[in-house]
């Protein structure tokens, strides 16, 4: 297994080379759509970094996959603000813009705002170490890549064997570049695009339900390396799929991703 998801290409700091750990379940040449994700935000987060913001939310659109290879990164500050900013990060590789993201930054008042819990919230789940790690089965999947990158301890549900909502601590067990903490935007990133994964509610074998977006809210930093994905798929007639994902950590709730999917038989 490398030692992170991308290695520096170049000293630019905008070119990056994916490693054999950002490979998804669908090939071994194309990434999974958390990696991807992850590193644009952290451009955006380095890209005129104003201290008393936090990236609240980052929309993802997936134009094509992303290979496993050299991406390129450019990002930019599409409104500035004091309160709020929004910026931008397109990825290319070969020559295509393969992955575009905007996310929004928010002032952080002076003191704590009060706190509003989602009055919806449910029980407690029992915390990472009260679960037994499980490998992800998917048969006929590429798992020597992102799957067998992160950690997954299912609450409920058993990944792609039983179809339906599941809720399961995921960690994910490299940076995304080596000597460099990931960030808690980054990380809820790197395993919310395991959403529509982790509550599929078709056969693989039989059909394709591939997410073309990935939008991720925090509305407040995750805590720890822990993240809770409390997943759900829903899927119409017409083809199109929504997964909606409560992200939380091992304090509670703290956020929601969502992930509009093509559904298709193979």
């Amino acid at each position: 297994m490398p030692n992170a998801f991308f290695e520096p290409a170049g000293t630019d700091g905008r070119s990056f080379v994916a490693t054999a750990a950002a490979a998804g379940p669908w090939s071994a040449q194309s990434q999974h759509g958390g990696p991807p994700s992850a590193i644009a935000a952290r451009a955006m987060e380095l890209h005129e970094p104003d201290p008393g913001q936090r990236l609240a939310r980052v929309a993802v659109d997936i134009l094509r996959p992303v290979p496993v290879g050299k991406v390129t990164l450019t990002t930019r500050t599409l409104r500035p603000g004091r309160r709020v900013a929004l910026l931008e990060t397109v990825i290319e590789a070969d020559g295509q813009e393969v992955l575009h993201a905007r996310g929004w930054r928010i002032a952080i008042p002076g003191e704590p705002a009060p706190a509003v819990p989602d009055p919806r919230a449910g029980g407690t789940p029992p915390p990472p170490d009260a679960v037994e790690p499980r490998k992800v089965q998917f048969r006929g999947a590429h798992t020597a890549g992102y799957l067998d990158a992160v950690e997954w301890r299912y609450v409920t549900g058993n990944g792609f064997e039983t179809l339906g909502p599941a809720v399961v601590w995921a960690r994910p067990m490299l940076p995304l570049i080596a000597g460099e903490k990931v960030s808690s935007m980054c990380r809820a990133l790197l395993v919310a695009d395991s959403g529509s994964g982790v509550s599929a509610t078709l056969d693989a074998r039989r059909f394709l339900f591939i997410n073309v977006d990935l939008e991720v809210v925090l509305t407040r930093d995750l805590d720890g390396e822990w993240v809770l994905l409390d997943a759900v798929t829903t899927i119409g007639e017409q083809g199109t799929g929504l997964a909606e994902t409560k992200v939380s950590d091992t304090g509670g709730p703290c956020g929601i991703a969502t992930q509009t999917l093509l559904v298709a038989p193979r």
